[in-house]
């Protein structure tokens, strides 16, 4: 054999020098054989100072006694006996396994709290974000709508935006509060002692408010057992009346059938009472009370124009099913009186809660002369409702003609979209909980 040959074979097991490059198949040591297709590569053998192989290097051989050239047993004046590892204790509990997860579940480290929402992560992929409109759309500033920064806003293209007067953020925000949900109907009673006051006006502005700017649906209901004026202010048609509606109460399947006995007033639909007083007195308690269970199933919110007084039957079942109340009254002394006998009135006869959850009305049907205390009749209704608004002297709503909410002051309007978000607010209320009258 070559000398060439000699220096490519491997390393032997008596320590003998390998050549650093082989280009034919090498035995292992363990056994197993691998071939290099090229000339491969092996490192130099590590040696001791004496010529040996270090302990990690040289293959382990199971043999019966010491292998030849092996070093000496070490002896008490050169290594400490290592002691041996004591054995596991039978007793000892073994470990508790890993319980393995579901299939299909995720490796989730369980000290790792799940996401809040969403399916979570998987296999370390990130959670998509969600498709909705404030995440796919960019944020758009708001645009005024009136006065001169509306011009300017205009006059530029949009380049330039101004934003909004705190008079537009105020009315949005009254708008907001307007357009609060409803939980199924809702039933609205506007009630006074005194007639003349702007009972039935109050009803009218409200219903058209509402109407205006809620997408539902708004009915307004003259209950009047007077031959009542709330068609007349609004549309001015009492062809068909409450009387027709109760005659064919049967054959009521939809809202169209029941929109045949309304007419429409802007968005608020209008039931007329019937115009000859001598029918109207028969407008009973147990009549409406059929009439309003059929409209709350077609209508969100249900107005009803109360007649003068709290002693007829139909005022009865009125107050029996009113979610709300609007007590209206006058800037004078007899109008304020009567609004706080209303209210005392309905406490004796068990609808304090509905009293809490009213709204006062303070109307003003003729110029104020300035010398009623407005500040002491506004403590007054404060302390006894949860909100109170005043409203305006206005020439169109004093005619008693067609109502006409662009003809009214802006004060006016104002203060019945003030009158409309304090009505609203109720609708978030949990339902009423009425305290039976004690019988004598």
């Amino acid at each position: 054999m070559s000398d060439r040959q000699d220096q490519q074979r491997p390393a032997t097991d008596d320590g003998g020098t390998a050549a650093p490059w082989s280009a034919e198949p090498v035995r292992r040591t363990d056994g197993q054989r691998w071939e290099a297709s090229v000339e491969s590569w092996s490192p130099e053998p590590t040696t001791t100072d004496a010529g040996q192989r270090p302990s990690w290097e040289v293959p382990q051989q199971p043999t019966d006694g010491p292998a030849a050239g092996s070093p000496a047993e070490p002896t008490a004046e050169t290594a400490a006996p290592t002691p041996p590892e004591p054995a596991p204790s039978r007793s000892s509990p073994a470990p508790p396994a890993t319980p393995s997860r579901p299939t299909g579940q995720p490796n989730r480290d369980p000290q790792t709290p799940p996401a809040p929402y969403g399916p979570g992560p998987q296999d370390g992929r990130p959670v998509p974000p969600s498709l909705t409109s404030l995440t796919l759309l960019r944020p758009q500033d708001d645009v005024p709508r009136t006065g001169w920064r509306r011009f300017v806003h205009k006059a530029t293209g949009g380049a330039y935006n101004p934003g909004l007067s705190q008079a537009e953020v105020d009315h949005r925000a009254l708008v907001a509060r307007v357009t609060t949900p409803v939980r199924g109907s809702n039933r609205i009673a506007v009630v006074s002692l005194k007639g003349g006051i702007g009972k039935t006006t109050t009803t009218s502005c409200l219903g058209l408010t509402l109407a205006h700017h809620r997408g539902d649906r708004v009915v307004a209901v003259d209950a009047n057992p007077d031959a009542g004026t709330l068609a007349e202010r609004l549309t001015d048609v009492t062809v068909v009346t409450v009387r027709d509606l109760l005659a064919n109460l049967g054959s009521i399947r939809s809202f169209t059938d029941v929109s045949a006995y309304t007419s429409l007033a802007g968005r608020l639909q209008v039931l007329a009472s019937d115009q000859d007083p001598a029918l109207s007195e028969a407008f009973s308690e147990e009549e409406y009370t059929s009439v309003a269970d059929v409209l709350a199933r077609y209508f969100n919110i249900i107005l009803t124009d109360s007649g003068t007084g709290l002693l007829h039957s139909a005022m009865s079942g009125t107050l029996a099913i009113a979610d709300s109340l609007v007590v209206v009254g006058a800037p004078s002394v007899d109008g304020a009186s009567r609004a706080s006998k209303t209210l005392d009135w309905l406490i004796a006869h068990g609808h304090e809660e509905l009293v809490s959850r009213s709204v006062a009305v303070i109307s003003s049907v003729r110029p104020n002369t300035g010398d009623v205390d407005m500040q002491v009749l506004r403590d007054h209704f404060a302390a006894r409702c949860r909100a109170v608004i005043e409203m305006p002297y206005d020439p169109h709503l004093v005619t008693g003609g067609l109502i006409d909410l662009e003809r009214v002051t802006p004060a006016t309007r104002q203060a019945y979209l003030e009158l409309s978000a304090a009505v609203a607010d109720g609708f978030a209320l949990p339902p009423l909980q009425r305290t039976p009258v004690a019988q004598a």
